[in-house]
């Protein structure tokens, strides 16, 4: 990734009940109930939110005795880059080889790769 380091599994955990909130957006308690089970304790939410801010993945703003945090990027955007960055590291930065290379590890039928093929000509249109 440019600039950006790539999140931990712990990291993305957190950043994903963290983006499954309105807008990216809420305080530790909104970011605990969306933790998967078992949930971390506050004080290993809090580090993990710590490291994330330092990151640049996350922000945060005081708000009244709390702390608001709102991700500095979508699921989307991460997604894209580090999508990108295994193309050129393992396929030589094509996209021909890393589809093909994902249709055959996932054992893809004909009808889900005409589904995908579909799906991006509608795009395109």
């Amino acid at each position: 990734m440019k600039d950006k380091k790539k999140l931990t599994e712990s990291e993305t955990t957190v950043m994903n009940a963290l983006w499954s909130l309105p807008g990216a957006k809420g305080n530790s308690s909104e970011i605990m109930e969306r933790m998967p089970m078992p949930k971390p304790a506050l004080t290993t939410l809090l580090t993990f939110l710590k490291i994330l801010t330092e990151k640049g993945f996350v922000e945060s703003n005081k708000t009244g005795k709390g702390k608001t945090f709102s991700a500095l990027l979508s699921r989307e955007e991460y997604t894209r880059e580090f999508l990108h960055d295994v193309k050129e590291k393992f396929f030589g930065g094509s996209s021909f080889s890393l589809m093909s290379f994902f249709a055959q590890q996932e054992n893809l039928s004909d009808s889900e790769i005409e589904e995908i093929v579909r799906m991006i000509k509608n795009k395109k249109s």
